[in-house]
């Protein structure tokens, strides 16, 4: 009996974790790393990438024109692959794509993207709330804003 095959390892198989999406079309927010952000393990703490994400929301909800009664949400869930470290000092960039649209949610996906590398990728699902916190339909034009974001497998050319 032979052994298994090990495991690939190395930029290709840590790509592959990443889904292979139209992030040319995404919404793209610059994160400004501080020192603070850094770890006893010399790279970016796993907490803060939350905390990019959610300025990586609001900045994207900005450009999209969704705002005030548009945007009365929670997050339900949030998940996040770290693929590679982001050191400080490189130039991160979290891309958003709108991965679903439902009646009362829609789900985030993002990449980030350190010096030109995917280093993670999230996905966080948002759920439209009434004034008592329970679920709301999205109003239609909230569809119509986020549209142009919508993710689709990249095309191969």
């Amino acid at each position: 009996m032979s052994a298994p095959s090990p495991s690939p390892s190395g930029p290709a198989a840590r790509a592959g974790r990443i889904p292979a999406l139209n992030w040319t079309d995404a919404h793209r927010t610059t994160i400004q790393l501080r020192f603070a952000d850094v770890d006893a393990m010399g790279h970016i703490n796993n907490a803060r990438y939350a905390e990019f994400l959610e300025v990586a929301r609001m900045d994207m909800s900005a450009a999209l024109g969704i705002h005030g009664d548009d945007d009365q949400s929670v997050l339900a869930r949030m998940e996040i692959d770290y693929v590679q470290e982001i050191r400080l000092g490189q130039a991160v960039v979290v891309e958003s794509l709108i991965e679903r649209v439902g009646n009362s949610s829609w789900t985030v996906i993002n990449r980030f993207v350190a010096d030109g590398v995917a280093c993670a990728f999230a996905r966080s699902v948002q759920v439209r709330v009434d004034a008592n916190r329970a679920p709301e339909a999205l109003p239609p034009r909230f569809r119509d804003c986020v549209g142009p974001l919508l993710a689709r497998p990249e095309s191969v050319a």
